[in-house]
């Protein structure tokens, strides 16, 4: 399924300047640009008001034609400015921040990113995994803590001055659902002694904008974990991801759909590696592998959230199908109709 790629993007121009769009396209194509752009519009306006789509992440040269339709003098210019345009498409009313499960996104870049984004828009941003890993991959980039317990796994004062206190600065006006994505760990990790760690973390931390937990290990998902994130008013995030219980499986934790937020995560079929589909499906244009289950799954999840007047979130990776964009616009076709 590798797909050739173009050895040049037509998003960036070939020196510093603001280009239009793309080189010289033919007579019609600004007015088939923007008849789409009006389709999108009639389609976003028919969706419920709560809930928001995006992506997980919005840098891909790929998308061009998709979401992006202007010119870039270059890639680092497109890295730079590319969010303001990612957030004028008529569907995307959010998107992930991955890049704080990293490292803390400096207060700087966040800034950057706000002057980008219009009222009302709101981001969910994963937390630093040092503080949501139980343990250290064993994996050489982890040097000597390799394979050992992480001693400031869910720490909220680690939380709170390295992570929480830049976005209060410089993002508060943008900011939706902290995603607190529990780390895969080296080793087994005990459902109790991580209900306490997480009891004593939403205790602690800042309650400025919600919690949306994500699970990476299934024994994790308990109906007692349920009754731990209800007792602090925080979320469960239902993710597709390749080691986790579907979609539908996880909606049937009882109390896990009683929160005022719901968040969905479209990652990773059941059985796929990341970077095997990355390789596969890049530059992330087109639809792939269409996962019929999970968008019955998460239209159901939807209802039900709108049913119950919850915000509702459903945030997309390019290999959950092949492309984000185009399985958001499948997805509210399916809601509209």
């Amino acid at each position: 399924m590798t797909r050739s790629r173009s050895a040049k993007n037509p998003l960036f121009g070939e020196d510093e300047l603001q280009l239009g769009l793309f080189g010289s396209p033919a007579d019609d194509a600004p007015d088939s640009t923007s008849s789409r752009q009006e389709e999108l519009a009639k389609l976003g306006a028919r969706l419920p008001e709560k809930l928001r789509f995006g992506t997980s992440s919005w840098t891909f040269p790929g998308w061009a034609g998709l979401v992006y339709h202007r010119r870039y003098a270059n890639q680092r210019a497109f890295l730079r400015e590319s969010l303001a345009e990612y957030a004028q498409h008529p569907l995307m009313r959010t998107v992930g921040i991955d890049r704080g499960y990293y490292t803390p996104v400096p207060k700087e870049d966040l800034a950057a990113y706000a002057r980008q984004l219009p009222s009302g828009f709101r981001a969910a941003m994963k937390v630093w995994q040092q503080v949501t890993m139980p343990g250290y991959p064993r994996h050489p980039r982890y040097g000597s803590e390799a394979g050992k317990r992480n001693p400031r796994f869910l720490d909220p004062v680690l939380f709170r001055e390295s992570v929480h206190e830049p976005v209060l600065a410089a993002f508060a006006e943008h900011m939706g659902p902290w995603i607190v994505e529990i780390a895969p760990s080296p080793f087994p990790v005990d459902p109790e002694w991580f209900l306490e760690k997480l009891d004593a973390f939403l205790k602690e931390v800042p309650r400025d904008f919600p919690f949306a937990v994500e699970l990476r290990d299934r024994k994790l998902l308990t109906a007692r974990y349920a009754s731990k994130l209800r007792d602090h008013g925080a979320s469960h995030v239902f993710n597709y991801w390749s080691r986790m219980p579907g979609l539908a499986e996880q909606m049937r934790v009882e109390g896990l759909l009683d929160a005022d937020l719901i968040v969905a995560r479209l990652l990773l079929p059941p059985g796929e590696r990341y970077a095997e589909l990355k390789d596969a499906y890049a530059p992330f244009d087109r639809l792939v592998a269409p996962q019929t289950r999970m968008r019955q799954d998460v239209i159901r999840l939807v209802r039900q959230a709108v049913e119950r007047d919850a915000d509702c979130y459903v945030l997309v990776n390019n290999k959950a199908e092949g492309s984000s964009p185009l399985t958001v616009e499948a997805l509210a076709k399916e809601l509209a109709g």
